[in-house]
């Protein structure tokens, strides 16, 4: 990669920061502006934009090929699965060409019976009873930016209340309207949350934050009153904690979560006499973190701690939450990872080995004691490795729906009857161009890590064009924080890679949740360079074992897994040929010694309060940008969004700029900075497309794998 064009060179403007007597310098701090105005900042970033566009130009014949083979897969006008509730079947449509959803429903047939594949597929005049209530589309004309962040829909069915943004900085406004008339009702609820449930017909409780952007105060909404005349339910002061919001599945409760990172408590409220405000139902002990159902008479309690990792479920009477029952005890290899329940079942979400599960369970009859439960029964899948998430479902019924997904599997929902175990494909996301997943290979294998944990990696390839004796190129992946699980998911747009002989992996690293709460403990805090070194170590085992070899490796990863990509490049600059960052969190040090910047109290509890010094040297000894050294680095892209508020766009913007300044190569390092989006990129559904387009584009120029202009594809 070579070009003609200077890279931008940012001014340095020498900042001094001291703490237990250690100086650090950033010459780039003057980047960071939170008014997202400054016009030497704005020109700063626009010539790193102009410089990516110089650079790449060469390259966007084929990008646009690539995206092209992208989108050419997707089933434009397509429908989803079609959810009841009540007299009316809910889903979204999407059309051709256009970049956003439609929100419709229509009426249930005299049988009962769900729309038929005709009937759902129809648009226009011919449509039989549909009724779109939101078109995304005619929304999102007057913006460059638009995301619906909630879209829920009135008990009775007769509203819908809806959280837009419009900036991507993660600030909702929330509407009501009529479902039939489309109408307005009352005046939008502004400056909140994505987390809004109905209070039964006539309420609707939601959610705001303060001045950092953190969720601390939930209100209740009376139709057709003022917001300002709201009734806030509960404040929390604790800058360590945040709230959420939930209803039963029963619809009988609402659910008020205030958590941390380590503790969680939870307040209820009877929607059927919510005059009388929140209830305490687990009580905020430290360390001990509880999630809520309800079924019948009893609660239903999620609750983890120091000695029960994984997770036990309880049980209490709605009348009397101090008499529990142990439904589940905590198993050290089985994960509880949520519940979902049922008027006859409760279907347990669990995790073993690094893999998900589904595990069903009879109930008594609502009344009736509850006892350990026993004799589960787990939903078979058909991948080896494979995605598995809860979908909605009706309470009443005895049928469960789930989404279910692998590296070659596209995302599928399924309705499993939880009484014969029969499970049902509902809808399976097409993919056009002659796909066929037979052509496709995925294995699990596990790498050793520095201190012997084995650590799993998830992969996939087209076994007609890899060879697998270290000559294949392959793109890594890997997040490792906040005991997310990055499980094995299916991805159109990475067939791109994968047909032209790409291998795709994913390092289920520590610091993940992946195999376990102790997983995600062994990678935080004062653990945390285990999540480094683990993918180091899967990149080695993957060359080792000749799945690819250091000139043909590629790494991926955005946020915290941006953080990731950071600290791997300062440390094994040497074992990767190109490296792409998303809106990555490389800055930590100093962004978590500003309790100003949006969530930074509350990562405390998992990067570690640098006040103290003891985690101030250690957070030192790996912040990607106090650790760049004058030595060679891989080609690198790093990207991120100028209204991000979760990662500020000058973490990166100081990253490069400092980078530049001291590596001793000559390998391209981009930068590129969308001034529309937020820390998800841009909102159109082609956008983003247009997006990984761009990135395969720059990983194959990396490799030098782009085809000469007017030749064929490689």
């Amino acid at each position: 990669m070579t070009s003609t064009m200077a890279p931008p060179t940012a001014k340095k403007v020498k900042h001094e920061m001291e703490m237990f007597g250690d100086v650090r310098v950033d010459h780039y701090y003057w980047l960071r502006d939170d008014s997202r105005s400054d016009p030497e900042i704005l020109s700063h970033l626009e010539a790193e934009n102009a410089y990516t566009d110089f650079v790449m130009s060469g390259t966007k014949q084929f990008e646009d090929q690539i995206y092209a083979e992208i989108r050419g897969r997707i089933k434009e006008d397509d429908v989803t699965a079609p959810i009841r509730r009540g007299s009316y079947y809910y889903y979204n449509r999407t059309l051709e060409g256009k970049e956003y959803v439609q929100h419709c429903r229509r009426l249930v047939s005299n049988d009962g019976a769900p729309p038929s594949v005709y009937d759902v597929m129809l648009t226009g005049p011919d449509a039989p009873h549909e009724h779109v209530i939101l078109d995304e589309n005619i929304k999102a004309q007057e913006h460059a930016f638009y995301q619906i962040g909630a879209y829920k829909v009135s008990p009775n069915n007769k509203l819908v209340a809806y959280a837009e943004d419009t900036k991507g900085n993660e600030i909702y406004t929330i509407s009501i309207i009529d479902a039939e008339t489309l109408t307005p009702v009352g005046k939008p609820l502004v400056g909140v949350t994505p987390y809004i449930e109905w209070a039964g017909d006539e309420a609707l409780a939601y959610i705001t934050m303060d001045e950092i952007l953190r969720p601390d105060k939930v209100w209740i909404h009376r139709l057709g009153s003022e917001q300002s005349k709201d009734s806030c339910l509960y404040h929390e002061k604790d800058d360590m904690f945040s709230l959420s919001l939930e209803v039963s599945e029963s619809k009988k409760f609402l659910f008020v979560g205030s958590e941390s990172k380590i503790t969680r408590f939870v307040f209820y409220l009877d929607i059927s006499q919510s005059e009388n405000g929140l209830m305490v139902l687990t009580p905020r002990l430290d360390g001990i973190d509880t999630s809520v159902s309800h079924r019948g008479n009893n609660f239903f309690i999620k609750r983890r701690s120091e000695d029960f990792f994984n997770s036990e479920l309880l049980a209490c009477p709605v009348d009397n939450i101090t008499a529990t029952t142990v439904l589940l005890p905590h198993r050290e290899s089985i994960k509880i990872q949520g519940v979902q329940l049922f008027n006859d079942h409760l279907a347990v979400y669990e995790r073993e080995m690094g893999l998900p599960r589904i595990t069903i369970y009879c109930l008594p009859a609502v009344g009736e004691p509850l006892e350990s439960l026993q004799g589960g029964r787990s939903v078979d899948f058909i991948d080896t490795i494979y995605s598995v998430d809860p979908y909605e479902s009706q309470f009443s019924s005895s049928v469960l729906r789930f989404a279910y997904s692998s590296m070659r599997t596209p995302h599928s929902i399924y309705d499993y009857d939880m009484n014969t175990g029969i499970s049902v494909l509902k809808k399976i996301q097409p993919v056009l161009g002659g796909f066929d997943a037979s052509n496709y290979v995925t294995k699990r294998q596990w790498a050793s890590a520095p201190d012997g944990t084995q650590i799993p990696i998830s992969i996939v390839y087209q076994k007609h064009l890899v060879k697998l004796d270290g000559s294949d190129p392959l793109l890594l992946y890997g997040y490792g924080s906040y005991e997310s699980c990055t499980d094995p998911t299916f991805s159109s747009s990475m067939l791109s890679l994968l047909d032209r002989g790409f291998i795709y992996a994913i390092a289920h690293i520590r610091g993940g949740g992946e195999m376990g709460r102790q997983w995600y403990e062994n990678g935080k805090l004062l653990k945390k360079k285990n999540t480094f070194t683990d993918f180091i170590a899967c990149a080695e085992y993957l060359i080792e074992k000749k799945y690819c070899s250091k000139e043909k490796l590629c790494i991926n990863g955005g946020s915290a897994g941006g953080l990731l990509m950071g600290a791997v490049l300062n440390m094994r600059p040497d074992l990767f040929k190109a490296a792409v960052a998303e809106v990555p969190f490389v800055d930590v040090l100093t962004t978590m010694l500003d309790p100003t910047i949006p969530l930074t109290t509350s990562e405390w509890e998992e990067w570690g309060d640098p006040r103290k010094e003891e985690f101030y040297f250690y957070m030192k000894s790996y912040s990607p940008v106090d650790n760049i050294k004058a030595q060679n680095y891989p080609t690198i892209l790093f990207k991120t969004g100028l209204n991000d508020s979760r990662v500020l766009y000058s973490e990166p913007a100081k990253f490069v700029a400092k980078l530049r300044e001291m590596k001793l190569d000559d390998n391209v390092l981009l930068f590129k900075c969308e001034f529309s989006a937020g820390h998800f990129s841009k909102s159109g559904r082609f956008e983003k497309l247009q997006e990984e387009a761009f990135n395969h584009a720059f990983i194959l120029k990396a490799l030098n794998r782009v085809p000469a202009v007017g030749s064929a594809q490689d």
